[in-house]
């Protein structure tokens, strides 16, 4: 028996309705937004937690960012093929309810092993809403009007980070760390009941997958026998090491190796408001220059000003405003990657987008997480880890690319029966 529930037929798109474009696309950058705030708000705290917790070594605190980010890529494994069989709400609201739940339970922890754990169940709830993310915006789009709707997105959700940290410090002014998961609990409820209220099933009845061994063994088959998404995902989560690396160590390097204080979440939210520009930027051109050309290019010369990043750092200290410069320059090229990335490994996965978005976010987290952990880890009091991780990130990303691609960037392969018609 053939578990494909229209075996060779196309999906039709849903809609999001009675959501309008602007309120799918904020709605969709908010749920986005979740694991962004759940990262960068308590980055200020990591010293006070620090002490509050007697964690001996200062590379050791960046175990509440780790822990979280495994959390977060474990959990997305699982929500695909929930969501491909119950329907994107349920698994939706379900995994709100758990995020909320562990911030809660963070807030409250009254030992180190304690506030891990309760990071890495928050990661596990906050899985659902990044695989449910990507479906919907699959169930809903496709080609370059999905990576359209990814851009504005995440140009919208970038706003995270910019203001994350910076809410965090607000908070310590006027209490301690664990206000900061009392703000994540209140934030995931809104998120929450809009979801709730607003947000229908964009899966139909007809189109839902069984539970089961055989079932998943077939949604998986179709996932990771097409190139272009496993090539894909695994480009997105070794690029990405280096942004996760930068997390893990952004607060050493700018709050006590650049003694940037009280102003590293201003520094940090700049820093994070070239991606956010550079989503914008992307949104804009995608359609004119297609997601290969814009993604290809930006991964080259992201490479680039690494490896001069890695350069200077070998020669010495580099001075702040020339750290920054490089390092600005850098991220403004993540949000040409990140939704083109992902809308290039999804394209091809209309009938299985809840298995194969659970497939691309746990790989790339996981992925991302642990090349990010090394380079956090590698912190010896220089920038020299972390230029050196964004250079190598670089370039085995390129390679990867190369190999998905068989070796043509920049542009779309030419389908066999166009090659055939060009040749005549």
């Amino acid at each position: 028996m053939h578990l494909d529930p229209h075996p060779g037929a196309a999906r039709p798109l849903a809609s999001h309705a009675p959501l309008g474009f602007a309120g799918f696309v904020l709605l969709v950058a908010a749920l986005m937004a979740l694991n962004a705030v759940a990262t960068d708000i308590m980055l200020p705290a990591l010293p006070d937690i620090g002490r509050a917790m007697a964690v001996a070594a200062e590379n050791d605190r960046q175990a509440v960012v780790t822990a979280y980010l495994l959390g977060f890529g474990l959990g997305q494994f699982a929500m695909g093929a929930l969501s491909d069989r119950y329907g994107r709400r349920p698994v939706l609201i379900g995994g709100l309810l758990v995020y909320c739940g562990a911030a809660l339970f963070a807030a409250a922890s009254a030992d180190f092993a304690a506030l891990l754990a309760a990071r890495a169940a928050q990661g596990v709830g906050a899985a659902a809403p990044r695989v449910i993310v990507t479906a919907l915006v699959r169930d809903c789009y496709e080609g370059r009007r999905m990576a359209k709707v990814t851009s504005l997105a995440m140009m919208t959700f970038m706003a995270a980070p910019i203001v994350a940290p910076s809410l965090g410090q607000a908070l310590l002014l006027v209490g301690d760390w664990r206000m900061i998961f009392a703000t994540l609990t209140v934030y995931g409820v809104a998120v929450l009941a809009v979801a709730a209220l607003r947000l229908p099933e964009t899966l139909p009845p007809e189109w839902r997958r069984p539970l089961d061994p055989r079932a998943l063994t077939e949604s998986a088959a179709m996932v990771l026998r097409e190139r272009q998404t496993v090539g894909y995902a695994l480009a997105s989560g070794i690029f990405f090491g280096a942004l996760f690396g930068f997390i893990n160590s952004a607060q050493q390097i700018l709050a006590e190796l650049y003694a940037l204080g009280p102003w590293f979440p201003v520094v940090f939210g700049a820093i994070a408001f070239c991606m956010a520009f550079s989503a914008f930027l992307n949104a804009m051109l995608v359609g004119r220059f297609g997601m290969r050309a814009l993604s290809h290019i930006a991964v080259l010369a992201f490479t680039a000003i690494s490896a001069t990043l890695a350069g200077l750092a070998l020669l010495g200290h580099p001075p702040l405003w020339l750290f920054l410069a490089l390092l600005g320059g850098a991220m403004t090229l993540v949000g040409m990657v990140f939704s083109n990335f992902n809308a290039l490994a999804m394209e091809p996965q209309a009938k299985v987008a809840g298995i194969a978005s659970s497939f691309i976010g746990g790989a790339t987290t996981l992925i991302g997480a642990s090349a990010g952990f090394v380079i956090g880890r590698a912190y010896d009091g220089t920038i020299l880890p972390l230029a050196t991780g964004y250079a190598l990130c670089g370039l085995a990303t390129i390679a990867t690319l190369a190999a998905t691609e068989r070796g043509r960037l920049f542009r779309a392969p030419v389908q066999p029966e166009l090659r055939a018609d060009l040749r005549r």
